[in-house]
Parts: structure tokens; sequence; C-alpha cells
């Protein structure tokens, strides 16, 4: 553990920065996951097979390709960057807030597989049952359902953080690799690999 006093400032800001980036993004992508997770474990509607599709799309692309989406749709030119600059002065683009979007984005699909999995577990006869005795959609769920999928829920947050912390070629492409900005951990270590002398021989 030496190794950690060896740090630099810089570092320990990229670890920091990292921890808050996949902490924001995991806490952020909780509500749309589990709705998502929701809609695909218990919908019948045309176009689940496409909106599943859309879903994994971050796990098929190349990360540079989902960071260049990113910058085109939420860059200060494009429509959503420019909407959102505009009337909320929110900016993604070269902000850790940028980080946390592009992070969240590519650990959204195992997020959602993972309490996919647990919702199509619940025995929906549990579900029935309360709802036979009065209990209206969302007491159901957040009384039956919600508790039966947190072990779901928790892997698919941990599976998320941990994508996060990892996550480089999407982040670099939509936020740079500004210092005490932008640069997370995977950044910073492959910006030191760069440095580092080539071996003799």
């Amino acid at each position: 553990m030496n190794w950690l006093l060896d740090l630099t400032p810089d570092e320990w800001n990229a670890v920091r920065l990292s921890i808050k980036v996949a902490t924001v993004a995991m806490i952020a992508s909780l509500p749309p996951g589990i709705l998502i997770a929701l809609v695909l474990a218990r919908g019948r509607f045309w176009g689940k097979t496409l909106l599943n599709g859309l879903v994994h799309l971050p796990l098929i692309l190349p990360p540079v390709v989902t960071g260049y989406l990113l910058l085109l749709t939420f860059g200060r030119r494009g429509p959503a960057g420019a909407f959102l600059a505009e009337h909320f002065g929110i900016v993604f683009s070269f902000r850790w807030t940028g980080a946390a979007l592009a992070c969240g984005v590519m650990g959204f699909p195992l997020m959602v597989r993972a309490i996919r999995l647990s919702i199509e577990a619940v025995d929906r006869k549990m579900e029935a049952a309360a709802g036979t005795l009065g209990a209206n959609p969302i007491w159901v769920f957040a009384t039956i359902t919600l508790p039966l999928i947190l072990p779901g829920l928790i892997a698919g947050a941990i599976l998320s953080f941990a994508k996060a912390m990892g996550e480089f070629g999407a982040t670099i492409t939509f936020v740079s690799n500004i210092p005490n900005e932008t640069q997370t951990l995977p950044s910073a270590i492959t910006l030191i690999s760069v440095d580092l002398p080539e071996p003799e021989g």
C-alpha cells in the first residue's frame, strides 16, 4: 500500500474525480434503469425488440463512437446540448458532468440487464394477491416488487459503478482529458503510460 503515498496531487484528483463521476453516473442511471427494465420485462408492445437493441447499443458500438455521438448530441452545438445550455445553463461537453453522462450511458445496459433479470424472476402471483387486497400498482411495486428485486438493483448498481470507474474511450472523446476537470483515473493512467521510457534492449 506504500504506492498510495507516492501519488501526486494531480493523481489523487483523478482518483477523487473518478469516484465522483462513477457515483453520479450510477445514481442518475438508477431511476431510468428501473423503468426501462420494468418495461422490457413486463411490457408487450410493438418495438420492444428495437428498444432492447437501443438499450444495449453502447455494448456493441466502440466506446469512441459512443463518445462522438454524445458530442454531436450534447455538445454546445448539438441539438440537446444547445437547448440545455441556452435554457438551463447546463453544459456537458468538456465538463466532469459530461464524463458522468458518458459513464452512465456506457454502464446503462449492464444495469438494465441485471434489474430486468430480477424482475422476470419475481412471482407475479404475489403482486396479484396484493392487488386483490386493494393495493394500487405503485404500492404493489414499492412494497412487493422492489424488495424482491433488491439484489438485482444492487448488482446493477455495482456493475454500472465498476464500468464507470474503468471507462476511457467514450469519456476522452466527449470531454477530453483536462486535469482537475475531466481527467479520470483511466485517462491519467494512459497519460502516465505514454510518458514512461521505452525499455532498453
